[in-house]
């Protein structure tokens, strides 16, 4: 598969970075255009793709265009982008910009898949968010899935959970940066180096994720699993419940889904 990369910023080198070091995409199927020449060409030279003077030179002997400039800037990328785009998947990484928003605008005969990335995508972690609704080619689907897999969890869901799903893997990095942060401050309270802190504490998220992710089993039991009674586990538990921990969480996801409603 050749994939052309409209946009180069932090995420598409991430992608374009990751599917090279994988050894899913050959530097010779990876193309990419971006209006800030500079950039682009520093980005080529530590990855090793191919740069294109313009989009539809990008695109042109494409098998997949992969949307990945800013949200406002993507319909004048669509525009030049016209008469090359026939025959084509269109991956869109844009925010806002799902299977219906891009059906308006395109002709029939372009395939469309909104995928929604986050920022673990740049040490090869990421979550990527795949809308049910698409014209993908089924083995042209199958080999994308396969493609971002390699870079992280892939996970698919209808257009209405899309939004949902956007804030906890888009925004939720942040919480969990915000989480890191707090315990490391408590553990330099304590006496601990900043750097020993900031290890550890990302040491044990990691590891609580991977063993939750791996073994399947409910957070709670999980969580009774470190609780002795009247240990100082539950002891710490308690203080959470109090300062209302799991309210503040589910309140994070109220505030952005309000913002889209």
């Amino acid at each position: 598969m050749k994939l052309a990369f409209i946009g180069m910023g932090n995420m598409a080198s991430a992608l374009a970075g990751g599917f090279l070091r994988a050894g899913k995409l050959r530097r010779d199927e990876i193309v990419a255009f971006d209006p800030n020449t500079a950039g682009l060409a520093a980005k080529a030279a530590e990855f090793g793709f191919l740069t294109a003077k313009t989009a539809a030179d990008a695109a042109r002997d494409a098998d997949a265009v992969l949307i990945a400039c800013k949200p406002y800037q993507v319909e004048a990328a669509l525009h030049s982008l016209s008469g090359v785009l026939g025959g084509k998947a269109l991956l869109s990484i844009a925010l806002g910009w799902d299977h219906a928003r891009y059906r308006a605008l395109l002709p029939d005969d372009v395939r469309v898949q909104f995928i929604m990335p986050n920022t673990p995508a740049l040490v090869g972690s990421g979550v990527f968010l795949f809308e049910e609704t698409n014209t993908l080619l089924p083995a042209e689907r199958a080999a994308l899935l396969d493609l971002f897999g390699a870079l992280g969890t892939v996970m698919t869901l209808p257009t209405a959970q899309m939004g949902i799903g956007g804030a906890i893997s888009g925004c939720g990095p942040a919480f969990v940066d915000l989480m890191i942060e707090a315990y490391a401050d408590a553990a330099v309270l304590y006496g601990v180096s900043r750097d020993t802190a900031l290890r550890l504490v990302s040491a044990t998220i990691e590891g609580s994720a991977k063993l939750q992710k791996e073994t399947g089993k409910n957070p709670e039991v999980l969580k009774d699993m470190v609780c002795s009674p009247g240990g100082s586990t539950i002891r710490g538990v308690t203080a959470l419940e109090k300062a209302g921990f799991r309210a503040a969480c589910i309140s994070s996801i109220e505030a952005i889904m309000k913002t889209h409603n």
